[in-house]
Order: C-alpha cells, then sequence, then structure tokens
C-alpha cells in the first residue's frame, strides 16, 4: 500500500485522470475522502496539478446527454476556477507525443492524451485509478485503490 500524503510530498506538479473529479464530483464513497486530500492540497498552494481539456470533455458527457444545463454550469464554475489547477489544451506537441505513447504503450488515445499532459506540463506524478498509466515511465503514477 502506498501514502497518500508520502506521493504528495514527492511531487510539486501532479497530474489528474478524468476519474479523480468524477469521484470527487459524486462524492463516491470508497474515493473522496482520497480526492478531497488532493484537492486539498492543490489548493493550498506551493504545487499544482494539470489536467487534459479532455477531462472536460469526458466530465460533461453525461450532463449533456440528460440536458442539465445547470450541472454543466456547476462542472465549470467550479472547475475552471480551481486555484493551482491548470486545464491544457491538446496542442500539436501534445498530440504528438500522444501518437508516440499510443504506438509504444498501447494506451488508448483519451488516457495517451492524458499521460502527453503530463509530460508536457513537467508533472512528476499522475493520479488515477486506471493501472495502464504505469506503463509510462515518465511519471510516477498513482493508483486510488493502492492507497492505504
Amino acid at each position: 500500500m502506498i501514502s497518500l500524503v508520502g506521493f504528495l510530498r514527492r511531487h510539486r506538479r501532479i497530474a489528474l485522470d478524468t476519474n479523480v473529479f468524477i469521484y470527487h464530483l459524486e462524492a463516491n464513497p470508497t474515493y473522496s475522502l482520497l480526492t478531497g486530500e488532493i484537492f486539498t492540497w492543490i489548493e493550498r498552494g506551493g504545487h499544482s496539478a494539470v489536467t487534459s481539456t479532455i477531462t472536460m470533455t469526458e466530465l460533461l458527457g453525461a450532463p449533456y446527454r440528460e440536458l442539465d444545463q445547470a450541472q454543466v454550469n456547476s462542472f465549470y464554475g467550479l472547475l475552471t476556477t480551481f486555484p493551482n489547477l491548470d486545464w491544457t489544451p491538446l496542442r500539436l506537441s501534445i498530440a504528438d507525443k500522444a501518437a508516440q505513447i499510443r504506438a509504444v504503450h498501447r494506451l488508448r488515445t483519451p488516457d495517451a492524451v492524458q499521460a502527453a499532459t503530463a509530460i508536457a506540463e513537467q508533472a512528476t506524478g499522475f493520479v488515477t485509478n486506471d493501472p495502464v498509466f504505469r506503463r509510462v515511465s515518465d511519471f510516477e503514477t498513482l493508483l486510488l485503490d493502492d492507497v492505504a
């Protein structure tokens, strides 16, 4: 088992996968305490987090499908103004790196984009619950399921 506090202490900048946001926004009983610690760490300053704008694409799918504009607005209001959290758009250099990651590590496109974003934005840690990210050695991957 891994210590979340220990992981966070080792990094100044982390990247967040979409599932971290989903667990937090849905108040998932298994993970919300962990995601709460992560977002508190980000908010405090002195360190930061990054995610790809593909995260917003993945998060907004359900509210748009349910025609829930209030939920869409809530997500935008909360997430785009969160301190020390950077939303990185898909640039050509990130797309190129994502293609390399797909080819070498066999990640799906959204995952490859997340990994390439983390690398491009100099994140040394990556928080997720998807073990495929362990294939990428450019950052330390923390699976929420492995946290003690």
